[in-house]
């Protein structure tokens, strides 16, 4: 099936929504024998250790907002820097004891800390580090090298010779491998692999600004070539995303060496794994396979139309003085949190949250870093200066208009797939997108890019709570309930991802504003 034959999306994402009656006949149980691993391990590579990662000491709030880096001068990240990328973004930040043993909490939030999300990077030579492909192997903070030699060229061709690309002199490239989610969350752990992932490129983007690397998120590739490149099957383990960091383009890369299968022997991920079809058929679905598609595909980026206030506006109204603690201090603090305090958060720290959330992305599948993919709707149950009811905000006027006037809570926890977290949460946000005009843009690839828009900018909004002593946490939904809740205005829409904020119920607040 050919990525402009779009049915392929709507039916994946119609047969994967949650709703009561799917959740109430719902048979699935968690088999904990046949639980999947956190870690891809190679079966016969020694890693390379990596240094320490480099501490930028940038303050958290403007490292998150930041849009891009510019390109005017060299930028080339030292082995330390790309240490705190790979660090920061999806490492290892601590280790928490319970009852059953040892919790190792990473840089970004996962659906079911289930962690399917793997980094490579494909890098020319470095200061202490040899041109090749490596795999970052988060259990030990180490590179593993699947490939010696310059293989940048590869990437620069199987993206359409997408600038960002061809000046990096190092890239790094996001996996899932589907099964190490599904095994929980079954057919819709296809959505995980860009929520997760997205959260993941949040981090990256953050951590590359505080070292003023240039950086861009590249979701347009030639599918198989990216795949045999990392030595992943594409069903299985299949790439979702590139980012090109830093800026080099005297040292561009020459014709890369022939990429020869290599078939390195891992460690199964579980006893035995169960096959989705879904998964893989959207899979291949959005797949494409040639690079003058790849450059069409860029160039098709929508810019859709924003609809004007129907009614009055609030603007947001964003702290004067911003906390300075450092980013890399924010990602290790940063958790999920498992239960909120009726405690209000203001408005001032709100509109700070959303201001840096929504600055914008850099990435492949915009026209432009201000341009977006989804609109956010929120319930807001108790927010110091705002009242309770509901939103929708523009992101031009950078304001909130109110849809409804009164108190959600019951909805909120009820939307969220009837969890407690939803009720009690200050502050609900849900990312929505209009897919028809997408996919019609982008073919079924476009939900690919829908999901990354959303969870990027979710992302982001997570990191912003927490460097405002807030506290966060990504919940699942009712999907059409939650597109008829906020009728007529969001009509036609699609969820694309839910965050929830709040004061949380343990530990002193910190909360600015």
């Amino acid at each position: 099936m050919r990525n402009a034959e779009t049915q392929a999306a709507w039916e994946y994402h119609n047969a994967t929504k949650h709703s009561p009656e799917s959740v109430r006949r719902s048979r699935h149980f968690l088999d904990w024998s046949n639980q999947p691993r956190p870690y891809k391990l190679y079966a016969h590579l020694e890693g390379q250790p990596l240094p320490p990662p480099r501490v930028s000491a940038a303050p958290a709030l403007p490292a998150i907002a930041t849009v891009g880096m510019p390109r005017d001068q060299e930028r080339v990240p030292d082995l330390q820097t790309l240490a705190a990328v790979l660090h920061f973004s999806a490492g290892i930040t601590k280790r928490l004891r319970y009852p059953g043993g040892v919790m190792a909490f990473r840089a970004a939030a996962c659906t079911g800390a289930l962690y399917h999300i793997e980094l490579y990077v494909i890098t020319g030579p470095l200061h202490a580090l040899e041109a090749g492909v490596y795999h970052y192997g988060v259990h030990d903070h180490a590179l593993r090298r699947l490939r010696a030699g310059d293989y940048r060229g590869v990437l620069v061709e199987a993206t359409g010779q997408e600038p960002a690309v061809g000046t990096a002199p190092t890239l790094v490239a996001y996996t899932s491998t589907f099964w190490r989610n599904a095994w929980k969350y079954q057919a819709r752990a296809y959505r995980h692999s860009f929520w997760d992932s997205g959260t993941i490129l949040a981090n990256t983007l953050a951590v590359a600004a505080a070292h003023q690397l240039p950086a861009r998120v590249v979701a347009g590739f030639v599918d198989a070539t990216v795949n045999r490149l990392l030595d992943v099957d594409g069903e299985r383990e299949a790439a979702i995303a590139l980012v090109p960091l830093g800026y080099a383009p005297a040292r561009r890369a020459g014709a890369a060496p022939p990429v020869d299968l290599l078939g390195l022997e891992t460690v199964p991920v579980s006893p035995r794994e169960v096959d989705y079809p879904l998964i893989r058929q959207m899979h291949a679905a959005s797949a494409l396979v040639r690079p003058d598609e790849v450059a069409a595909w860029r160039a098709a980026a929508p810019r859709l139309p924003r609809p004007a206030p129907a009614g009055p506006l609030i603007p947001l109204r964003p702290l004067e003085v911003l906390p300075q603690e450092p980013i890399e201090t924010v990602i290790r603090r940063r958790g999920s949190t498992r239960r909120f305090a009726p405690t209000p958060i203001t408005f001032e720290a709100l509109s700070t949250v959303l201001a840096v959330a929504t600055r914008g992305i850099e990435a492949d599948f915009l026209p432009a870093p201000t341009a977006a993919l989804t609109d956010l709707y929120l319930i807001v149950n108790a927010v110091e200066g705002l009242p309770s009811g509901t939103y929708v905000f523009h992101r031009e006027q950078q304001a909130l208009e109110q849809l409804a006037a009164g108190s959600f809570r019951e909805e909120a926890g009820f939307l969220a797939l009837a969890q407690q977290l939803g009720a009690d949460a200050a502050v609900n946000v849900y990312f929505l997108a209009d897919l028809a005009p997408i996919l019609a843009a982008l073919g079924n690839r476009g939900y690919r890019a829908a999901q990354l828009d959303a969870s990027i900018a979710a992302g982001k909004l997570y990191l912003a709570a927490y460097a405002l002593g807030l506290g966060a946490t990504g919940l699942t939904f009712f999907d059409d309930l939650v597109t008829e809740f906020f009728a007529p205005h969001a009509r036609g829409k699609s969820v694309m991802f839910l965050i929830a904020l709040g004061q949380p119920a343990y530990g002193r607040s910190r909360q600015a504003g």
